[in-house]
């Protein structure tokens, strides 16, 4: 907890240049922007933070959102035929998906039939109630067929909370963590940002990424700050997030 008389390090600092690998500006496909007008909005506003470079990962699960690669492409279609032509020529959008732990990801899983954020790396996220019994077989499968899993958000699932000794289990595993930048503030609640917190300090996240579906959680993002340790921790996780997933 930081004190009256801490130094307040604000995590925007760290933005320019910064590989966005996580985030729902695409249009009209998931609960991200509902439009065109909003997917512009939402890229201005993380162009003001220093941001370039977007990997779209609309959500992919079988009940809600049954994405797919048709549904994704059109929809990032749609966004380019929406940015104005300078624009264009100072960022780089390249979709992926974020997909949910459900009965479906087995099938895609043995189709092989995932949009990787970049070579063979998996973005995965799994309900806020309970983690899929099967979760660890799910990461083996994937490392079997030579996907490297990235589960999103570790932080936000509090039945983990009070296991925080099962994070490392998973780390050996094979699964890598990327953490939400919105974490580091109140916004999913004081339990979440301890937990956030904590990984960073055991060294433990790998990855950041916005998770950003709408103006309101950029305004936080430019609102967050965090004490030294954790910004010096931060900064070399966005280092090897931009260096792992830069394009440009």
């Amino acid at each position: 907890m930081l004190s009256i008389f801490s130094k307040k390090y604000f995590v925007k600092d760290l933005l320019e240049g910064f590989v966005d690998i996580h985030n729902h500006i695409l249009p009209g496909i998931d609960d991200g922007a509902k439009n065109t007008e909003e997917s512009l909005i939402l890229i201005k506003r993380l162009m003001d933070l220093g941001i370039r470079q977007f990997i779209p990962t609309p959500h992919i699960m079988h009940d809600f959102y049954p994405n797919t690669f048709e549904t994704i492409g059109d929809s990032y279609q749609e966004l380019l035929e929406a940015i104005p032509r300078k624009m264009q020529r100072n960022i780089s959008i390249n979709p992926a998906a974020e997909y949910m732990l459900d009965d479906h990801f087995d099938v895609l899983l043995e189709t092989e039939n995932l949009y990787p954020l970049r070579g063979k790396y998996i973005l995965v996220e799994m309900s806020y109630f309970q983690a899929p019994l099967n979760f660890e077989d799910i990461i083996f499968k994937l490392k079997t067929k030579g996907y490297t899993p990235i589960l999103a958000h570790p932080e936000r699932y509090s039945f983990y909370h009070n296991k925080f000794e099962y994070y490392k289990t998973l780390k050996k595993l094979g699964c890598l963590f990327q953490l939400n930048l919105l974490s580091l503030g109140d916004h999913y609640g004081k339990s979440v940002e301890k937990t956030a917190i904590d990984l960073i300090q055991e060294g433990l996240i790998d990855f950041v990424g916005s998770d950003v579906h709408n103006e309101n959680h950029i305004k936080k993002i430019t609102e967050l700050y965090v004490n030294e340790s954790c910004i010096n921790k931060l900064k070399k996780i966005i280092e090897t997030t931009n260096n792992t997933f830069t394009v440009i």
